[in-house]
C-alpha cells in the first residue's frame, strides 16, 4: 500500500539553508501537514522537532503521524568527515528508531553535506566533468557510505537510503549509479528524488524520470516525489544561476506543474506493489510562498492520480 506524507522542507525548513529568521515551529508544521491530508513526516534538522524520544513520539502520536525518515548530511568526500557523520547518523537513527511504526519502519537519508562543493553548489543543474570526483575520491567516498550504512543498521535495525542531490556530489544519473554500483546493496538503497533527478539530468523530461525508474528499481527503498519546471531550469542554466537561486525561482514547483509523470509514476509503483510512504517535498526557501495552501494542493493533486 502506498502511504503519502510530506516533511519540514515544504515549510521551508530546507537542507542547506540559512533558517536563522524562520519563525517556523515543528508544532506548527506538524498541524498544518495533518491539516493538509498526510499521513507521515520526515524529521527535518536536527533540533527542528524534540530530541527526546518521548515527546517526539508523542508529537506524533496525538497527529497519529508516522516517522518516514530522517535528512543526514555528511562529508563522504574525505576521509575525515566520516567519523562526525557516523555521530550525527547514529544520534538521528536511535532517535527515529526509538518512535518507529514496525510496520512502515523509517530510513535515515544519507546525502553531501553542502560546506564541501561549493563549486557543485554554483553549478547545480549543469554539471562538467571537471566538478566531479576523482577515482580516489570516489573509493573515500564510497567508503563513507558503507560505514555510516553499516553501523546505522547494526546499531539500530535502519536501513539507509543515498539521496542524489543537484548541488551535491551525486547530482547526475550516472553518478547516482555508480555509487550504488560501490555500495554494499544489503545496507545501502536509494531514495528517488523525482524533481532532484530530473533537474540533474541537465535537460529534466517526464521520460528521463521514467527511465530512473527502471534504471534504479533494484535499490529504490523509498521515494520522494519532487516536481521540477524545465523552463526554470532553463533559465538556471542560462543565468548561471546557483542552487539557492534556482530554489529560489521555483525550480521545483507544485506538483502536477512540471515535468514529473506522477500518474505514470504511481502506476509504476502500484505495478511493482510498492508498500510504504512517497513523501512529498516542495523545497522552499524560509518565508517563500504558502507552505500550508501549497501542501493542500499537492495532496489533492496526488489523490487525483489515484494515491
Amino acid at each position: 500500500m502506498i502511504r503519502v506524507g510530506n516533511a519540514p522542507c515544504s515549510w521551508g525548513n530546507v537542507e542547506w539553508e540559512d533558517k536563522s529568521g524562520s519563525s517556523l515551529t515543528s508544532s506548527r508544521m506538524l498541524d498544518e501537514l495533518t491539516q493538509a491530508g498526510y499521513t507521515g513526516t520526515e524529521l527535518g534538522d536536527w533540533g527542528f522537532m524534540p530530541t527526546n524520544p518521548d515527546e517526539l513520539k508523542a508529537e506524533l502520536a496525538k497527529r497519529k503521524l508516522t516517522m518516514t525518515g530522517a535528512f543526514v548530511p555528511v562529508n563522504f568526500r574525505v576521509r575525515e568527515g566520516h567519523a562526525a557523520g557516523e555521530e550525527l547518523a547514529l544520534r538521528t537513527a536511535k532517535l527515529i528508531a526509538a518512535v518507529a511504526d514496525p510496520a512502515t519502519p523509517p530510513f535515515v537519508v544519507l546525502a553531501d553535506d553542502s560546506a564541501d562543493m561549493p563549486a557543485r553548489m554554483k553549478n547545480a543543474g549543469r554539471v562538467t566533468p571537471a566538478l566531479m570526483l576523482t577515482p580516489a575520491e570516489w573509493s573515500v567516498y564510497a567508503e563513507g557510505v558503507n560505514k555510516i550504512a553499516r553501523a546505522v543498521n547494526a546499531a539500530t535495525g535502519l536501513r539507509c537510503v543515498f539521496h542524489h542531490h543537484t548541488g551535491g556530489y551525486i547530482e547526475t544519473p550516472d553518478e547516482t549509479a555508480r555509487l550504488l554500483s560501490l555500495t554494499d546493496p544489503a545496507v545501502v538503497g536509494l531514495v528517488l528524488d523525482t524533481g532532484h533527478y530530473a533537474f540533474g539530468t541537465t535537460n529534466p523530461t517526464a521520460q528521463g524520470v521514467l527511465d530512473a525508474l527502471e534504471r534504479f528499481s533494484s535499490r529504490l527503498w523509498y521515494i520522494h516525489f519532487k516536481d521540477c519546471d524545465p523552463a526554470v531550469a532553463a533559465q538556471s542554466r542560462a543565468g548561471d544561476w546557483d542552487y539557492h537561486a534556482s530554489v529560489g525561482h521555483g525550480i521545483f514547483c507544485e506538483l502536477g506543474k512540471g515535468c514529473v509523470p506522477f500518474d505514470k509514476v504511481v502506476a509504476w509503483l502500484k505495478a511493482r506493489n510498492y508498500n510504504g510512504y512517497v513523501t512529498v517535498e516542495q523545497d522552499v526557501l524560509p518565508g517563500m510562498g504558502t507552505p500550508k495552501e501549497s501542501a493542500a494542493r499537492n495532496r489533492a493533486y496526488l489523490r487525483s492520480v489515484g494515491i
